[in-house]
Parts: structure tokens; C-alpha cells; sequence
């Protein structure tokens, strides 16, 4: 089921869009494009954050399960 959000750019927002774009491209298709890039970054922070929580860990050290 598709929903309807309300969206009022800003001058700013409308010259970003503009800028973004491509050929035969409506305003949704810029916008859809923009949420996956920010799906993407959060992917990457969260994949990010645990790399680096797990830094230290040394699988060499653990024994082979196989």
C-alpha cells in the first residue's frame, strides 16, 4: 500500500533536487534515491561502529569449529 508524506522544500532543497536530477526522473524518483543513500550511511555507521568493537578480538586465538 503506498502512503502520500507531505514534503514543502526549501529554495535550497528544490536547487539540491534540481542538481540530483537525471533524465526522465520525477521529484519522488530523487527523493527515493536520497533514502537509500541515507539507509546506506546508517548501514555503514552501524557496520563501522562494530568494527571497531570488535577490534581487539583475534579469531586466531579461538579454536577452529571445523
Amino acid at each position: 500500500m503506498s502512503k502520500t508524506i507531505g514534503f514543502r522544500p526549501t529554495e535550497d532543497d528544490e536547487r539540491i533536487i534540481r542538481e540530483a536530477m537525471r533524465d526522465d526522473e520525477r521529484t519522488a524518483d530523487v527523493i527515493r534515491r536520497a533514502l537509500r543513500l541515507l539507509d546506506r550511511e546508517a548501514w555503514l555507521a552501524r557496520a563501522r561502529a562494530d568494527a571497531e568493537r570488535l577490534v581487539d578480538e583475534d579469531l586466531s586465538d579461538e579454536a577452529d569449529d571445523w
